[in-house]
């Protein structure tokens, strides 16, 4: 029984840290799915690209991995409203489809990993931190701090996200401009301008998640396969363009993982959480947490 009770504990805790790194891998995709209706299947590239970067930055200047994805944002903001102007000259513009647009972005993320194996090839690459291999324990819970770290500096990521997005104008635009384009041209906005912006805001936070992710675990330019359905989960399941929502369902997401591959091994992990997911769409389809 205390076998037991040690083992959820720590499940429990593992699943809640987990859930937070989740949370943060899928908050760019919030941004670009949820409230621009553009499906960005590219999203999870851009977070490896990020965790390329962080590593680079820490192995040439020894910059911890965090604040080398923030000194790296303004240039990532920069290409992410280049890759929207792209997307919007070809396609939006043109009314083209959404088999269009997903082509596009899968084009991308083609791109982006044979970039990342013509550069660095397929060996793993890490990052070294001061606290990345600390595990610090409370009686018999454990207490990663490559999981802690990551899971601190994502709900930072939530709030600021948050808080931009409902608590500002621009906010305020981005989430209007998907449902009246028409209204935010009478108040003398451009909805193009406001996507561009939008889309590098997204930009910002997959790069940040991406410095997150090679803190958790080392990083290969094919795991963008790994991750590239559990964030559109996410995404869904807590209701498209909610940021609390976003977070919200990445805890249960997070906790359901962890609890899995605490009591029947993490081969049903997958199958768990995208069970979870079918039963959202089929019983709430427009997610947990709607907006």
């Amino acid at each position: 029984m205390e076998l037991s009770y040690d083992i959820l504990s720590n499940a429990l805790v593992t699943g809640c840290l987990l859930g937070g790194v989740y949370a943060a891998l899928t908050l760019g995709l919030t941004v670009s799915f949820g409230l621009l209706d553009i499906v960005n299947i590219a999203h999870p590239a851009f977070v490896v690209a990020g965790a390329y970067i962080a590593y680079g930055l820490n192995a040439s200047f020894g910059l911890d991995p965090i604040l080398a994805g923030l000194i790296a944002s303004p240039a990532i903001f920069v290409c992410g409203i280049a890759i929207y102007q792209l997307y919007h000259a070809g396609l939006e513009r043109r009314g083209g489809s959404s088999i269009r647009g997903l082509a596009f972005f899968f084009s991308l993320l083609m791109l982006i990993e044979v970039g990342l194996l013509l550069t660095f090839g397929v060996d793993f690459r890490s990052v070294q931190t001061s606290y990345i291999d600390a595990v610090p324990s409370f009686g018999n819970v454990t207490l990663p701090l490559r999981l802690l770290v990551p899971f601190l500096v994502s709900i930072a990521m939530v709030g600021a996200t948050q808080a931009l997005l409902y608590g500002t104008t621009f906010g305020r635009a981005v989430r209007a401009v998907a449902q009246d384009q028409i209204a935010l041209r009478l108040m003398a906005l451009d909805p193009v301008r406001i996507k561009a912006l939008a889309f590098g805001l997204s930009a910002i936070l997959a790069t940040l998640a991406g410095s997150l992710l090679i803190i958790v675990q080392p990083v290969e330019p094919s795991i963008v396969w790994l991750y590239i359905g559990i964030p559109f989960a996410i995404c869904v399941l807590g209701g498209a363009g909610s940021v609390l929502g976003t977070f919200l369902a990445a805890l249960i997401i997070g906790l359901s993982e962890s609890f899995c591959t605490s009591l029947w091994g993490p081969s049903w992990s997958p199958a768990l959480t995208f069970g979870i997911l079918l039963l959202v769409i089929a019983f709430r389809p427009n997610g947990l947490f709607a907006r």
